[in-house]
């Protein structure tokens, strides 16, 4: 009976250990978040130091967040998907989907791995609707020249995003002037 209630004690204690190194994650992971959406570069590329080869991305992202107004509606926190990862979603309101003209917020979820308890990558996916991506498309097939400059390094280290960010909104807002989301696209003369 002893070692049984040893083997049992010795099972909650492991599981307790489980939950207490999960739940760090989560604080690190929920840290992470505060660091995104502080628009301090500086205050990012600390929460990443462990994560070199996702800086140059999530840097670029955090600054396309700023320059297009990213506003969280809703913060749910953030959840374990294993032992090695924990996934934060967090929905915002943006200029680019008010280009748009569509009353839908966007919820970003980043994608946090860990190894010994450090952050080693991040990567970010979204429910952007396909109104986003046709636009995208349009701007980059019929105003290339209203990003080329702008967008150099798009999402891998570049420079402005912030101002390529605008220059998306105002290729957005050319695209629903232009028939948009009605499928009659003209392009700009």
């Amino acid at each position: 009976m002893i070692i049984s209630l040893s083997l049992i004690a010795c099972g909650k204690s492991a599981n307790s250990g489980d939950q207490q190194h999960a739940n760090g994650l989560v604080v690190t992971a929920e840290s992470f978040v505060d660091a995104f959406y502080s628009f301090e570069s500086d205050t990012l590329q600390a929460a990443l130091s462990t994560a070199e080869d996702s800086i140059p991305s999530i840097l670029f992202y955090q600054g396309w967040a700023e320059g297009g107004n990213y506003e969280v509606m809703e913060r749910t926190p953030c959840n374990a998907e294993n032992e090695r990862a924990i996934n934060c979603a967090i929905t915002v309101r943006d200029d680019l989907i008010g280009a748009l003209g569509i009353d839908v917020n966007v919820t970003d979820t980043f994608h946090i791995t860990f190894s010994d308890a450090q952050i080693v990558s991040v990567t970010n996916s979204s429910n952007d609707p396909q109104a986003y991506y046709d636009a995208q498309e349009w701007v980059e097939d019929n105003r290339p020249e209203l990003i080329e400059e702008p967008c150099k390094g798009f999402f891998d280290g570049g420079l402005t995003p912030g101002d390529c960010v605008r220059a998306m909104v105002r290729g957005y807002s050319e695209f629903m002037a232009s028939g948009g989301l009605s499928g009659e696209l003209q392009a700009p003369e």
